[in-house]
C-alpha cells in the first residue's frame, strides 16, 4: 500500500502527538475533578460541564488516532472522512454541554450528534482494520472484506434506529440482523491481526533475468515521482512500473 510523499508525513506526525496530548490531558483533567470532587464533596453543574468536556475532547482525539493511522496510506479518504465526523460529532457535543436546556432538548441537535458519533466511531474501526489492507493473502482479503461489510452493516442500521426513532427495532428481525452483523464485525476485528501473524504472505513471482541485449538505466526520482511510481506500481517491483510507463508513453 503507498503512502504520501514524504514531505507530508512530519505533519502527520504532528497531528498524532497533538491528539496523544489532548487525549492524555484531558483524561488527567477528568481525574483530577473526580478526586477533588469525592475529597470536597463539591460537584455543581460547572463541574460537570468541564468533566464532560474533558471527555468530549479525549473521545475526539482517540477516534482521531484512528483515522490518522491511514491518511499516509492509499485509502486515505477513509481516514479523512472519519476526522471530519468526528470533528462534527466533537463540536455538537460541545455545544451541547454548554448550551442551555432548550437546546439540549432539541430532537434534531441530538440525532445529528448520534449519527456523527457513530459515523465515527464506524470509520475509527474501518481505518485500523485498514491497516491490513496490504496484505496480500486470500484469507485475509476475504476476511478483511468480510470484516469491512459487517461494520458498515451495523453502522447503517444503528443509523436507521436514530432516523426512525426506535420504531424500526420493533420487529426481532431488525435486532437479530444486528447481532449477526455486531459478531461478524467481532469475530473479524479479533481473528484478522491473529491471522495476519500466522499467514505468511505469498512467494514473490521470480524476477526474469534480463536480455542480453537490454540496456541498464539508472535514474534519480524526486520523492514525489518515486511515490506515484510506487502507487502504479502495486504489487510489481519498480523497474516493472517503470517499464510499463516507458512502453505507455512512448511512441
Amino acid at each position: 500500500m503507498s503512502a504520501d510523499p514524504p514531505s507530508n508525513r512530519p505533519t502527520v506526525r504532528g497531528a498524532r502527538r497533538a491528539m496523544i496530548v489532548a487525549v492524555v490531558v484531558s483524561l488527567v483533567l477528568a481525574a483530577v475533578l473526580g478526586i477533588a470532587a469525592l475529597l470536597t464533596g463539591e460537584f455543581g453543574e460547572l463541574e460537570g460541564r468541564i468533566l464532560l468536556s474533558t471527555l468530549v475532547v479525549a473521545a475526539f482525539g482517540t477516534t482521531a488516532l484512528c483515522h490518522l493511522a491511514v491518511v499516509t496510506r492509499r485509502v486515505r479518504v477513509v481516514g479523512y472522512a472519519g476526522l471530519a465526523a468526528s470533528a462534527v460529532a466533537a463540536a455538537v457535543a460541545l455545544v451541547l454541554v454548554w448550551a442551555d436546556e432548550a437546546f439540549r432538548s432539541s430532537d434534531l441537535t441530538t440525532d445529528v450528534l448520534l449519527l456523527c458519533t457513530i459515523a465515527a466511531v464506524a470509520l475509527a474501526h474501518t481505518n485500523l482494520v485498514l491497516l491490513l489492507a496490504g496484505r496480500a493473502h486470500p484469507a485475509i482479503r476475504a476476511g478483511l472484506v468480510g470484516t469491512l461489510a459487517a461494520i458498515a452493516l451495523v453502522a447503517v442500521l444503528l443509523a436507521t434506529l436514530v432516523l426512525t426513532d426506535g420504531e424500526i427495532g420493533d420487529g426481532s428481525w431488525f435486532w437479530r440482523l444486528l447481532g449477526v452483523a455486531g459478531i461478524v464485525d467481532a469475530l473479524g476485528t479479533i481473528a484478522l491481526p491473529v491471522l495476519a501473524l500466522l499467514v505468511r504472505p505469498p512467494a514473490p513471482a521470480p524476477v526474469s533475468a534480463p536480455s542480453p541485449d537490454s540496456v541498464r538505466v539508472v535514474l534519480d526520482l524526486p520523492p514525489d515521482l518515486a511515490a506515484r511510481l510506487d502507487a502504479h506500481a502495486g504489487d510489481r517491483s519498480r523497474e516493472e512500473a517503470a517499464r510499463d510507463v516507458l512502453h505507455r508513453g512512448l511512441p
